[in-house]
């Protein structure tokens, strides 16, 4: 953290951003770490969105404050680039075409996965998620900590742990949320907004994800594949498709799930969860990608079909 500082008072300017497809754990950190950096730094810092937010996070403060991409286009020289949730550098999206003009890459994750592309990096794979990370460096520096923070790292700690059911839930992520409740912040609202306001496209498109589900391996292996066709009928969008692989995780018997999006011809997204015994981690780094072990995924240039039998393939290997 030394080091950090240092960077940052030396800095002409400081930018944050998190990864494309933003989850609660990228936006609440982004949004905790940003805004009690600008108490120091005021205007020297910016906060940037790699891709759209998705609607349930617009009840967070200054959420309408983050800068578009094209901000980028004025960096000035001794710049430092903080990147939030991101196991790798290109996860950050387009904002990857920049990367050559940071004078200096910060990266704070939690993904046991994580390259360690940054100049300085803070990995704790044993962290909860990446807003635990900011609430240690928020708390050992004695930075500010308001409502308005502490809403945006409950927001990110209640995501990434399922709401406290995950495995990466530990008694250290109890005494955090512990801590972030006595800011008197927005519970009810956040859960409201994250859990109990789904969208009617939302549901459209969790309705034909399940009528396409198939079984292998005596039912321990989930599988349904979305389309584009599925994705217009519906009006979906990327973010109504969040919670179908849990679903489908939560069947009885089914120790892995799998959801394979088509993002375009020829091109689909994995996201890939595991119950209790298989390290999904490893069978999406055979695919360049990565996450947890029991939550992870990767982009694939393929078909659908095709995309479907390799990682079929590479589960029953492993449930061997």
């Amino acid at each position: 953290m030394n080091k950090i500082i240092g960077e940052l008072d030396r800095s002409k300017m400081i930018y944050l951003i998190s990864h494309i497809n933003p989850d609660g754990d990228s936006i609440g950190s982004l949004v905790a770490l940003g805004s009690t950096l600008k108490e120091i730094y005021k205007d020297k810092v910016i906060l940037i969105k790699s891709d759209n937010i998705p609607r349930k996070f617009n009840f967070l403060t200054n959420i309408e404050t983050l800068s578009d991409l094209n901000v980028l286009n004025n960096i000035r020289d001794n710049s430092v680039l903080i990147t939030l949730d991101c196991g790798d550098i290109s996860r950050i999206g387009e904002a990857y075409n920049y990367i050559d003009k940071f004078k200096k890459i910060i990266n704070i994750d939690h993904h046991i996965s994580n390259t360690n592309f940054g100049d300085i990096n803070i990995i704790k794979s044993d962290a909860s998620s990446t807003g635990e990370i900011v609430f240690d460096i928020i708390k050992e520096n004695n930075l500010l900590l308001n409502k308005d923070i502490a809403n945006a790292l409950y927001t990110a700690i209640s995501t990434d742990t399922g709401s406290f059911i995950y495995d990466n839930t530990t008694s250290k992520t109890h005494r955090i949320v512990a801590e972030l409740l006595d800011y008197d912040i927005d519970k009810d609202k956040i859960i409201y907004e994250i859990y109990q306001n789904r969208s009617m496209e939302k549901t459209n498109i969790f309705i034909q994800a399940i009528k396409h589900l198939e079984f292998f391996s005596n039912n321990r292996i989930g599988i349904t594949v979305i389309t584009k066709k599925m994705m217009n009928e519906t009006n979906a969008k990327s973010e109504d498709l969040d919670g179908i692989v849990e679903f489908i995780r939560d069947t009885d018997g089914v120790e892995i799930a799998c959801v394979i999006k088509e993002l375009e011809n020829d091109k689909v997204k994995v996201s890939l969860r595991s119950k209790s015994r298989i390290n999904v981690s490893e069978i999406a780094e055979i695919f360049s990608g990565g996450g947890h072990i029991r939550a992870a995924g990767y982009t694939i240039e393929s078909n659908v079909e095709v995309a479907k039998n390799k990682v079929l393939k590479e589960i029953i290997k492993r449930l061997r």
